[in-house]
């Protein structure tokens, strides 16, 4: 089983190397990795092309955003299971593709995602919040529920069959996309109640009130797309499931 693992990048010379040694660094071997960067003005290309030896596919070029640059990668990916990794992130150990393999030799299933802690972007041992998932429910979402996306793995099939990455969403598109995967079309996924990926503090839908603000617009827009009952206190609940996250400690 090939893994493709995709790595979107604007201007990411200052973390990009830990996320392509990650990746590099893991026990399991049938790895693709490929890198999509929006034609970064800082070091990161030249980081990435010392790195070559250890990439599958680099594409650098013009993009209209991060989901953008996702749908280049899942369109270019060759594995039988897709997941993402942004430039800021890490895996939490070496074995965690292992796990995926592991996990993906159930044939009928096709999707998995785990758990992630946040970290302070100077001290990667500093966990701010720790996000645990749980197995999908029906109607988990209309409470503002999402499962982390760098832990998503997705068969390649299911996106070929199922559509990736909705440009109209531009916070939130991963919301939208497990939504429309796990609500709409009810396939097959797992929940596996681990730690996988360690992401830095800071990233898009929380790097400010305003984008934060945003996210939520665009969750609650996602859910009336799909003709979902939302509560009008939709927003209330999604920010107070959230809340635990900043006490609770792998």
């Amino acid at each position: 089983m090939k893994i493709s693992i995709i790595t979107a990048v604007y201007n990411g010379a200052e973390t990009i190397e830990d996320t392509i040694n990650s990746v590099a660094g893991q026990t399991y071997s049938n790895v693709e990795h490929i890198i999509i960067d929006g034609l970064s003005t800082d070091d990161t290309m030249s980081i990435v092309h010392r790195h070559r030896d250890d990439i599958s596919v680099v594409v650098s070029e013009q993009d209209t955003g991060i989901y953008d640059a996702m749908n280049k990668g899942i369109a270019v990916a060759t594995g039988d299971v897709v997941g993402t990794l942004n430039a800021d992130d890490m895996y939490e150990h070496d074995h965690v593709l292992k796990r995926v393999a592991e996990v993906f030799s159930d044939p009928e299933l096709d999707v998995c995602y785990a758990n992630l802690v946040y970290v302070d972007r100077a001290d990667l041992e500093k966990v701010i919040r720790y996000w645990t998932s749980q197995p999908f429910e029906p109607g988990l979402f209309c409470r503002g529920w999402i499962p982390a996306h760098p832990t998503f793995f997705v068969k390649k099939t299911v996106y070929n069959r199922c559509g990736s990455f909705d440009l109209d969403y531009k916070i939130q598109s991963d919301f939208e996309l497990t939504l429309r995967l796990l609500e709409m079309h009810r396939i097959r996924s797992l929940y596996v109640p681990e730690i996988w990926v360690r992401m830095r503090m800071g990233g898009t839908t929380n790097n400010s009130i305003l984008n934060m603000i945003k996210g939520n617009l665009e969750a609650y827009k996602a859910c009336k797309k799909h003709q979902l009952k939302v509560s009008p206190l939709f927003f209330v609940t999604k920010i107070a499931t959230r809340v635990p996250q900043f006490f609770r400690r792998p």
